[in-house]
């Protein structure tokens, strides 16, 4: 997907700790892409952290912190699915079914969050 791009300008990615690898990284800057990748700060039985791919040239910016807030965003709608909607693994087979399926689940999230918006003020 990352070279079907039109623009040569650089852009950002988005991914969960399990892709702070460097060779994927190194990929990603090669291709003019910024990685927007959590880091893995695992700790070993040693008490040593695990060495990560992602360096001070893109936590520096602002941007990063804010593209990880819309990523936990974004994994918090799919965690609800899996945990309250059972949505773990589609029981359906087929593109209508399961579109129809996923709709329904994305109209009860909504119902679930509009309490909790209704409540905001706005800006």
């Amino acid at each position: 997907m990352l070279d079907r791009r039109s623009s040569t300008r650089r852009s950002t990615l988005g991914a969960d700790k399990a892709y702070d690898v460097a060779d994927f990284v190194g990929e990603l800057r090669a291709r003019k892409v910024t990685p927007h990748i959590a880091v893995n700060g695992t700790v070993y039985k040693t008490g040593t952290r695990r060495k990560t791919a992602i360096d001070n040239r893109t936590t520096r910016h602002p941007g990063y912190g804010i593209s990880l807030r819309c990523r936990k965003r974004i994994e918090e709608v799919f965690g609800w699915a899996k945990a309250s909607a059972g949505l773990t693994k589609f029981k359906l087979r087929g593109l209508p079914k399961t579109t129809a399926l996923f709709s329904f689940f994305a109209a009860a999230y909504n119902l679930v969050r509009l309490p909790k918006l209704l409540t905001q003020q706005p800006a």
